[in-house]
């Protein structure tokens, strides 16, 4: 196993394929650490700082599966390929960053702030968005299936053939939102204002 206090300290800037199931990284600085194809299952990356000024960390293809990434700097993070079901990101900041097509089926992204994000095909079946600032992020082809939209802000969100079924879209902001050839069936719509 990788030594965590080595990592956190930045003396290890290529991680890549690492095995680091389960380390604790809470609150960790890894601008720019190369952590492709890395095995973070139900690392606790809480409060981590993967987002430098000019680039965010590479976890293209690294399994986050279950890891705790609650209040997490991801912004402009390479996250092509990676598992991230299951994962706890509420409050973490995910600007910008591209996360299509990926598996975010259960994942817990309450309050986190998505603006601008890149989720086209990406599976969030069951994921809890409530709160969550979606404002101008592009969801187009994504599964939203019984996924929690409760009181998140999806002005300018592009919802165009996604999938929504059963999706709860209670006390929703989405001014400028593209609902086209969305499926709807079953959602909840209390207190949806366009």
């Amino acid at each position: 196993m990788m030594d965590a206090e080595k990592i956190k300290q930045g003396q290890v800037e290529d991680l890549r394929g690492a095995n680091l199931e389960g380390i604790d990284l809470c609150g960790a600085t890894l601008e720019g650490v190369n952590l492709a194809g890395a095995n973070l299952m139900g690392a606790n990356l809480s409060g981590a700082t993967l987002h430098c000024e000019l680039w965010g960390a590479n976890l293209m293809g690294a399994n986050l599966s279950f890891a705790d990434l609650r209040g997490a700097n991801l912004r402009g993070a390479n996250l092509m390929g990676t598992n991230l079901q299951q994962a706890s990101l509420s409050s973490a900041s995910l600007e910008g960053a591209s996360l299509m097509g990926l598996i975010l089926a259960g994942a817990d992204l309450r309050g986190a702030d998505l603006r601008g994000a890149r989720l086209s095909g990406s599976n969030l079946l069951g994921a809890d968005l409530s709160y969550a600032d979606l404002s101008g992020a592009n969801l187009s082809g994504a599964n939203l299936e019984e996924a929690n939209l409760t009181g998140a802000n999806l002005l300018g969100t592009n919802f165009s053939g996604a999938h929504l079924l059963c999706a709860n879209l209670t006390g929703i902001e989405s001014a400028g939102a593209n609902f086209r050839d969305a499926c709807l069936t079953g959602t909840i719509l209390d207190g949806f204002s366009k």
